[in-house]
C-alpha cells in the first residue's frame, strides 16, 4: 500500500478502528486508535522496519486497501476491535488471538449475575478440569491489553452498576453499594432493574449501541407516561452518559500501549507484564501515632502516584495487627490494580499475617518478608526462593522506599501533635 493512497483517505482524528485488507478485501490486520489519523500514519513512517519490525512491513506491503470506522469513544473502539478480531481472525492479529494472558469479561449465570475479568488461560484450565466455580452466561473477549479492559470495566460500572467477583463479601459489596456501583438486592423492582442493567451491558459489549439507545429511550418514554419521573430521569442521565463517556484514562493507557508497540518487533505485541509490586511498612513511637504506608513499583519503576498512607485505627504497639488493617483496607479498593507481589517489613509473623489476609479474600499473591539487621539493612528475605532470586534487588529497593515513605509520614504526624 502506498502512502499517497492513505493520504487521499483524509483520515479523521477521532477514535475508532482501522482494517488493512488484501487484494480480495480480506482483513489482514485490525487495530484500534485514539486518533485514526495519527495511528495509521505511523505505519508509513521512514523508520517502520526499525520501530515495528519486518512483520509489520510485510503486512503493510501486502495490504491493498484500508477502511476505518469512527467510534464515539476509545472505550467503544476497544470493544469493536475485539469483536471484529474474533469475527474475522486476521492473520496479523495472531498475537492478540492466541495470547493466554488475555482477559475475558465474564457475566455469570446467577440470580444476581456478577461481572468480572478472567484470564484466558485460567478459564481454559478450569473448564478442562471441570473446576469452573461459576456458570457463565456470556463471555466477551479476549482483550489482550489488561490495563485497558480493567479501566474500561471501571468506566462501564459507573453507567451500569453491577456486582463483581467478590460481591459475596458483605463488606466489599456494601462499599460499592454506598458509591452506587452495586445494586440493592431482595426486592422485585430492584431485581427487574438489575436484569435490565445486565441486558444493557451485554448490548454495549456486543457493540450494539444504537439498539441500546433505542431500548433506553423506549423505557424513558414509558416511565414518563407512568409518571415514574425519577426513573425517567435516570434513563435520561444514562443516555447522556453514553454519549459523553469520560475515558481520559483509556486515552492515557492507549498511548502507553502505542509507545510499546512502536518498540515491538511484532504486530500487536506490547509490554504485557506491567509487573506490579507493593511494599508495606508500619511506623510508631511506643504504640503512639501508629501509621502505615504502601509504595508501588511497576515494571521496576517507582509509581509514586500510586503510593498510599494509612492512619491506623488501633493505636497500640502491635505491628502485625497494624499490617493486617492496612492490607484489609487496601484490598477493599478493588478499583486499584492488584499487585503481582507483596513485600512486607518484618519476619515470618508479618508474612503469615499478610498471607492470612489474602486467603480471607481468596487471593493468591506471593508475599516476601524482609528482615533487617541491627543497622536496619536488609539481612534476610523470606518467601518463595524462585521469586526472591528473580526480584531480589527490586524487593530490597522497594522495602527501603516503603520504610523511608512511612517514616516521613510518621514524623509529619508526630510534628502535628506537638
Amino acid at each position: 500500500m502506498k502512502r499517497q493512497y492513505v493520504h487521499n483517505l483524509k483520515l479523521p482524528e477521532e477514535p475508532g478502528i482501522y482494517i488493512f485488507k488484501d487484494y480480495k478485501k480480506r482483513p489482514l490486520y485490525i487495530g484500534r486508535a485514539t486518533s485514526l489519523r495519527d495511528r495509521v500514519k505511523s505505519y508509513f513512517s521512514a523508520d517502520l522496519i526499525k520501530t515495528r519490525g519486518r512483520r509489520v512491513v510485510d503486512m503493510v506491503t501486502r495490504a491493498k486497501t484500508l477502511t476505518v470506522q469512527k467510534t464515539d469513544s476509545v472505550l467503544e473502539a476497544i470493544i469493536l476491535e475485539s469483536n471484529l478480531i474474533k469475527k474475522y481472525q486476521p492473520h496479523y492479529n495472531v498475537d492478540e488471538r492466541d495470547d493466554k494472558s488475555s482477559q475475558y469479561v465474564v457475566i455469570t449465570e446467577e440470580e444476581w449475575p456478577r461481572v468480572f475479568l478472567a484470564r484466558a488461560r485460567d478459564l481454559e484450565e478450569m473448564q478442562y478440569a471441570g473446576t469452573l466455580p461459576y456458570s457463565t452466561k456470556v463471555l466477551f473477549g479476549p482483550y489482550p491489553y489488561s490495563g485497558l479492559i480493567k479501566e474500561a470495566l471501571r468506566i462501564l460500572r459507573k453507567l451500569f452498576p453491577f456486582k463483581d467477583r467478590k460481591a459475596y463479601d458483605p463488606r466489599h459489596d456494601r462499599f460499592y453499594k454506598s458509591i452506587g456501583r452495586s445494586p440493592e438486592v431482595g426486592y422485585s423492582e430492584s431485581r427487574e432493574k438489575y436484569t435490565r442493567t445486565i441486558k444493557h451491558l451485554i448490548l454495549f459489549f456486543k457493540g450494539e449501541k444504537k439498539q441500546l439507545r433505542r431500548q433506553i429511550e423506549r423505557a424513558m418514554t414509558e416511565q414518563a407516561r407512568e409518571m415514574k419521573f425519577e426513573e425517567a430521569g435516570e434513563s435520561k442521565h444514562l443516555l447522556y452518559a453514553l454519549d459523553h463517556i469520560n475515558d481520559i484514562a483509556l486515552v492515557k493507557e492507549d498511548k502507553l500501549n502505542s509507545n510499546s508497540l512502536r518498540n515491538s518487533s511484532r504486530v500487536g505485541e506490547i509490554e504485557k507484564s506491567e509487573f506490579r509490586i507493593e511494599a508495606y511498612d508500619v511506623a510508631h513511637l511506643s504504640g503512639t501515632n501508629v501509621v502505615g504506608a504502601m509504595v508501588v513499583s511497576i515494571d521496576d519503576e517507582m509509581a509514586r502516584a500510586e503510593y498510599r498512607k494509612f492512619k491506623i485505627s488501633n493505636q497500640t504497639n502491635n505491628d502485625t495487627a497494624a499490617l493486617a488493617e492496612i492490607l484489609l483496607r487496601r484490598l477493599n479498593h478493588t478499583e486499584w490494580n492488584y499487585p503481582d507481589m507483596i513485600v512486607v517489613d518484618g519476619n515470618e509473623a508479618q508474612m503469615k499475617v499478610a498471607l492470612s489476609v489474602l486467603r480471607s479474600r481468596r487471593l493468591e499473591i506471593p508475599v516476601i518478608a524482609v528482615t533487617k539487621n541491627e543497622k536496619h539493612k536488609a539481612d534476610r528475605l523470606i518467601g518463595e526462593a524462585q521469586i526472591i532470586t528473580k526480584h531480589k534487588k527490586s524487593i530490597i529497593r522497594l522495602n527501603a522506599e516503603a520504610h523511608r515513605f512511612t517514616i516521613a509520614f510518621h514524623r509529619k504526624r508526630r510534628a502535628k501533635m506537638i
